[in-house]
């Protein structure tokens, strides 16, 4: 593995996972991509495309799925859970079909119940699909989230009792968003602060980081919002990603945009980070 960070972004697959995956990486300057492989918003399992998934394997390109938004391991809704359960599963196995490193999974919410019962959940349905990765298959990254309501996981030290309830399984890897980490609560913002925060996650599961979404937020810190910013423009700073950049748990760890825009303004958040990134 290189110690470089590689850049990329969100990329649209419209025209195919690899076709118009890999040109819309292309156009935007990206070194590395994240995609969905069925409806974000939906429960349908979206039937690949075996030539696609082929193109998409033997490119040699770093890529990672990101489940749709609907799944959500602590909720009291029995539907829910079992579609959840499904869909990540049957993700999984997209990513081994594509030759996805990862599938990016948001870290979900309690909603109405316990917290308590929520995490056991957690042991009891996602555990099993952990198991379940064949050796050389992806990892499943868990996202923490900005911290609104009942959510089971948002700063960073809330991820040491989420991992301790998936047995601290070797597949379990961590994704890191800026945005979320600075609305649960991280200072990013401050001198020194990503190094901080950095430092708490490895501490608390060394090695586990496998990929960062480079948000700047629209909200301060610790406003528990959800909503990305385009790279500098937004209270976390340029600043803060050039920090990034320069803490020794991101050697070798893709760095993939999720900022609003269309793709001329996805090549500037990109060249931002290149420029930072290789600035040391």
């Amino acid at each position: 593995m290189t110690s470089t960070s590689l850049i990329g972004g969100h990329v649209s697959v419209a025209g195919g996972l690899a076709t118009g995956g890999l040109a819309f990486m292309a156009d935007i300057g990206a070194e590395m991509m994240q995609v969905f492989v069925t409806n974000p918003r939906s429960w349908a399992l979206t039937a690949g495309k075996p030539d696609e998934d082929a193109k998409l394997a033997e490119s040699g390109v770093e890529s990672y799925i990101h489940l749709p938004y609907l799944v959500n391991f602590g909720s009291p809704s029995p539907e829910t859970l079992a579609n959840s359960v499904t869909l990540t599963r049957y993700t999984l196995q997209r990513a081994v079909e594509t030759g996805a490193k990862g599938v990016v999974v948001h870290t979900g919410s309690a909603v109405t119940q316990p917290r308590d019962a929520a995490m056991a959940q957690l042991h009891e349905h996602l555990l099993p699909l952990l198991e379940e990765i064949p050796d050389g298959g992806p990892d499943l990254l868990l996202e923490p989230m900005a911290g609104q309501g009942a959510m089971l996981c948002a700063t960073v030290q809330d991820l040491e009792p989420y991992l301790a309830a998936l047995d601290w399984h070797p597949r379990a890897g961590v994704c890191f968003d800026t945005c979320h980490a600075f609305a649960a609560g991280h200072d990013l913002a401050a001198e020194g602060g990503v190094t901080e925060t950095l430092d708490a996650l490895h501490k608390i599961a060394p090695g586990r980081l496998k990929l960062v979404h480079a948000n700047d937020s629209k909200d301060v810190c610790g406003s528990k919002k959800d909503r990305h910013e385009k790279i500098g423009q937004g209270h976390i700073g340029q600043a803060a990603f050039g920090e990034l950049f320069r803490h020794h748990t991101l050697a070798g760890v893709p760095v993939c945009i999720e900022t609003p825009g269309k793709p001329p303004e996805y090549r500037v958040d990109i060249q931002t980070l290149k420029d930072l990134r290789d600035a040391g």
